[in-house]
């Protein structure tokens, strides 16, 4: 996939390979932080945008055109595949995610589907149309929430400070939790391959929640249904592993074999590399209120990570999180510049 690529920085770092200097994307990049962003926001629902192909193209495109980044990511959500599974999902202003029926019962699981990709379907239509704007120039990251995560979501009925209901379920009825964690991660396969044949060239598993659990939760929860999951798509394309929680959880991550592991900013970023196995690559992990800091500011930190990273086959330069609704676009345009002009 990379030969056809005319900057395949990204993919080659992802598989450890040496690169000129690190490659540069953010989480959240072509979000609420741009004003371009709004323009189009203001027209219409969140939902809409994901739903509509053209228009999750324009959005993906945004930080391609106006920063200048290696790897594009699609534009969407990780609550898509529970709202196709079932769920009732929207997003109100101020509050984020609703789900107005949440899964709290053995009758709210089975009712749950698993044959639901037809409902995604506007996801792979979305990459075929930002693929052949991108053409060529730059991967195209896709992307999906990982169970434990999703299921947080179901069972709260949306965000939660913490996980109160979602933990109570784990503890209470762990055998109705595997039930559930069982069929989102089936869809979830299905839906990652699905987004691998229409054409994105890695994929991201997003476990967002996952630094909610204890460490024997995450290995019962969280990790065995990611592991689940990385068996079993199409690994033709790198695999990039993403929790809150991934500067703990890192070694229990590499046993589910990804490609690359995206580290939060609690860790040093070199320590997590070695403790790793031969072979698989880290992202990261800039704490992104770094963004908020003044330039010169921006600049040394950014540089001191890239001075720990040196010698480092396999390195992916990111936040350790996503970029905030209020950070400066001039501040992340700048941090940008100042990887790219970086030579190992």
């Amino acid at each position: 996939m990379s030969t056809t690529l005319q900057n395949d920085l990204l993919i080659r770092a992802a598989l450890s390979q040496q690169t000129e200097r690190p490659p540069v994307w953010m989480m959240r990049q072509a979000g609420r932080f741009m004003p371009q962003y709004w323009e189009i926001k203001n027209k219409y629902s969140f939902l809409e945008m994901c739903k509509t192909p053209e228009i999750a193209a324009d959005v993906t495109m945004l930080p391609v055109d106006l920063l200048g980044i290696d790897a594009a990511i699609l534009f969407s959500d990780i609550l898509v595949t529970a709202e196709a599974m079932g769920g009732d999902l929207s997003f109100e202003q101020g509050i984020g995610p609703r789900f107005s029926n949440p899964v709290r019962s053995v009758a709210d699981a089975e009712s749950l589907s698993t044959d639901c990709l037809d409902k995604l379907q506007y996801v792979a239509d979305a990459i075929k149309v930002i693929q052949q704007r991108l053409n060529g120039t730059i991967p195209l990251i896709g992307f999906a929430g990982a169970p434990f995560t999703i299921l947080s979501y179901l069972v709260e009925g949306g965000s939660s400070k913490d996980f109160k209901l979602t933990k109570l379920l784990l503890n209470n009825e762990p055998q109705l939790a595997h039930a559930i964690l069982q069929k989102i991660a089936d869809v979830t396969v299905d839906y990652l391959n699905m987004q691998i044949v229409a054409g994105v060239n890695a994929v991201q598993l997003f476990d967002s929640w996952a630094l909610a659990l204890s460490w024997n939760d995450y290995q019962e929860f969280s990790h065995r249904y990611n592991k689940y999951i990385l068996s079993r798509i199409h690994r033709t394309v790198p695999v990039i592993s993403f929790c809150k929680g991934s500067s703990v959880f890192a070694p229990i991550m590499a046993e589910a074999n990804p490609d690359v592991i995206s580290v939060d900013w609690n860790a040093d970023l070199k320590n997590i590399k070695n403790m790793l196995p031969e072979g698989i690559a880290v992202q990261g992990n800039l704490d992104p209120f770094v963004l908020y800091a003044e330039k010169e500011v921006i600049k040394r930190k950014i540089l001191q990570l890239f001075e720990r990273m040196r010698g480092e086959n396999g390195f992916i330069f990111n936040l350790g999180h996503g970029i905030m609704p209020d950070i400066p676009f001039d501040n992340v345009k700048y941090a940008i510049d100042v990887v790219k002009e970086f030579r190992y």
